[in-house]
């Protein structure tokens, strides 16, 4: 009989696992970084926790030379960044890298679970293993590289669509971690998109209540901060950095990087944001109906990143996500998803954007290898987009086969208001 329980030894080889693998990224981005750039985002965030404390105006105050980065975010996440002030810099910068790595090692263990059960007392292992491989990835080795905040919105989405609920939010309405998660940063009303595609009433009304009352508590403390971001600052995609840059991949900074500007790059966008958003959202409600939640959180956290006329690479923070929701429920009896799975995973270890400024920077030959290399995340997200669209239809192709294979299945029923059919994204029941 196999064994289901980890014992002593499983977490010490655990342990051991991340810490081997994310000896390097953390080596390099804690470390060796130059200083000027070292863990610049959290920075913002505690100058916008010491404005309010003191009375700055939040959305005015930059950080130190040479970064000068203002505070982007809702006046919520200010709130938020208040215990931050109260500790010095270094001791803040650490304090979150560590958080980082448990929400990274927690994203792993939620949304590897079908690996992860069949691994039974190696789970931990897995897990960690997992973990700190994705470390390596762009999106969530920058996290660290930035002390970014995208590890704690994934989390938080993740167990919010997350079926069946954690025993610890059992007693929290679907759509409040959504809910606070957008108050927090804008990109996650993706999701309200989603359920109001898929008739899901309850949830999107519950989201958007709680980012509301959330929001709205937050103007009473810091009304003229309110006043400033839902005033201006949000609609000002300039104070998020240069939009043409190369770190800025999306679909958007491509065209912008082609010379395209006012009424040029409107009309070429805006058919782009319809037939990706089009795709997208239909995908997801699929992966909805075919009761996957996993795969329905991977969909549309990507379309978080195809969709925002400003994505950095962090944003794809979702990679975590992404690949398990590939591979799916049986990908130890499934090959091509397997290889399929592997191709977002290399990708996103290369650095192909970097590649491309160097190739350009050196004036290599031919010029056009250089261009494709810059907006090689860009490519890589739609190629992502490909991937899940074919690992959907793959689902819908092989269930009903699956189903007469398997005594006792209950087969597919059509969904509407009461939700998602059984099939073969179900989970068991997790005591």
């Amino acid at each position: 009989m196999t064994r289901r329980t980890p014992t002593t030894t499983h977490w010490v080889l655990a342990a051991l696992v991340f810490v081997a693998l994310a000896a390097w990224p953390i080596t390099k981005f804690m470390f060796l970084f130059p200083q000027d750039q070292w863990q610049v985002d959290i920075q913002v965030y505690r100058e916008a926790g010491i404005s309010v404390l003191q009375g700055r105006p939040i959305y005015e105050q930059m950080t130190d030379p040479p970064q000068l980065l203002p505070f982007t975010y809702p006046p919520v996440a200010a709130l938020l960044s208040v215990p931050l002030a109260f500790v010095p810099f270094a001791v803040a910068a650490w304090s979150w890298t560590i958080l980082q790595l448990a929400a990274d090692l927690a994203i792993a263990w939620v949304a590897w679970y079908h690996l992860r059960d069949r691994a039974g007392a190696w789970a931990p292992v897995l897990v960690a293993a997992v973990a700190g491989a994705f470390l390596w990835t762009q999106p969530v080795g920058d996290g660290i590289r930035f002390a970014q905040i995208n590890a704690f919105l994934v989390l938080a989405i993740l167990l919010d669509l997350k079926r069946p609920r954690t025993r610890l939010l059992r007693a929290v309405p679907p759509g409040v971690l959504v809910g606070l998660a957008m108050a927090i940063k804008l990109t996650p009303g993706v999701f309200v998109i989603h359920y109001l595609v898929c008739r899901r009433w309850r949830e999107a009304a519950t989201a958007i209540i709680t980012a509301t009352l959330v929001s709205v508590g937050a103007w009473m403390i810091l009304p003229p901060a309110s006043f400033a971001f839902w005033g201006g600052a949000l609609s000002d995609p300039t104070r998020l950095g240069p939009n043409d840059g190369s770190a800025n991949q999306a679909f958007r900074a491509l065209l912008l990087r082609r010379g395209l500007d006012g009424s040029e790059l409107l009309l070429a966008w805006a058919p782009y944001l319809l037939v990706v958003g089009v795709v997208v959202f239909w995908l997801g409600r699929r992966a909805y109906q075919q009761g996957d939640w996993l795969m329905e959180a991977a969909v549309i956290g990507l379309a978080g990143f195809l969709l925002s006329p400003v994505s950095w690479v962090h944003h794809l923070h979702w990679l975590m996500v992404i690949v398990p929701a590939i591979l799916g429920a049986a990908a130890w009896r499934d090959r091509p998803r397997v290889v399929a799975a592997a191709i977002p995973f290399a990708w996103f270890v290369c650095t192909m954007p970097f590649w491309g400024v160097l190739w350009k920077r050196e004036g290599r030959e031919p010029a056009v290898v250089g261009d494709v290399l810059v907006e090689g995340n860009v490519i890589g997200s739609l190629v992502i987009l490909g991937l899940l669209a074919w690992a959907i239809h793959r689902t819908d192709a092989l269930e009903p086969r699956s189903q007469s294979a398997t005594p006792g299945r209950r087969g597919p029923a059509t969904t509407g208001a009461r939700g998602p059919r059984a099939g073969v994204g179900a989970d068991r029941a997790e005591g």
